[in-house]
């Protein structure tokens, strides 16, 4: 049974729930609070597993891995089918490129411990945080509408008829968007994309709402 460290809202949890949901493999969530005790992931135990305190960690048997690109990439490697990323290099390649523009590129700069340190070292109110939040995910956002849009290789979803890697980030950085007030008109293949996920049982069951710690 493969065990996740996961807090409902952090979007790199929410991507690797989506993966284990589309290969249809059991799993365990182990909740981790980011906020809750100073912070669950701060203690010694949990950092233990993840050095940097941040989720999601997957462990799988007396193996445990962090990063949610490398956990998705590791599940993808053994458990083949579906498949997450595409056959050939190029849309590998493709597909890797959305990704990481969502989890290298916008998520790092507005995550938990950011905004708190702004917070914390800056003096930066609520409102300055949202406003950074919402400045870079909207960037990052129309740059991501940009590789997709007119694309021959973008379908249904971000890379053909099947959702895959690209989709496993897309769908949690735009519920987190939608959280915080981003504004989303200018991102039409976006949601249409999006909608399409939101249809399908796997992204339901590893939307926020729908996990054991949700609040």
């Amino acid at each position: 049974m493969l065990k996740l460290y996961t807090y409902f809202r952090s979007s790199a949890a929410y991507r690797v729930r989506i993966a284990l949901n589309l290969k249809d493999l059991p799993w365990t969530a182990v909740p981790v609070h980011l906020l809750r005790d100073g912070g669950q992931q701060n203690q010694p135990e949990y950092r233990s597993k993840s050095p940097l305190g941040t989720v999601p960690t997957l462990e799988d048997g007396d193996l445990a891995f962090t990063q949610s690109l490398a956990i998705i990439e590791y599940l993808d490697e053994t458990h083949p089918l579906p498949r997450l990323l595409p056959a050939s290099a190029e849309g590998r390649a493709r597909v890797r490129a959305i990704a990481q523009t969502i989890a290298c590129d916008i998520h790092p700069v507005n995550n938990l411990r950011i905004l708190q340190y702004l917070g914390r070292e800056f003096g930066a109110t609520q409102e300055q945080k949202d406003a950074w939040y919402r400045h870079w995910v909207t960037d990052g956002l129309l740059a991501v509408e940009k590789l997709l849009a007119g694309h021959p290789r973008t379908g249904t979803f971000c890379h053909g008829e099947t959702p895959g890697l690209a989709d496993c980030c897309l769908v949690p950085q735009v519920f987190n968007a939608r959280r915080f007030n981003c504004p989303l008109d200018e991102l039409p293949t976006i949601r249409r994309i999006v909608d399409a996920c939101e249809q399908l049982p796997a992204f339901q069951k590893a939307a926020p709402a729908a996990q054991p710690d949700a609040e």
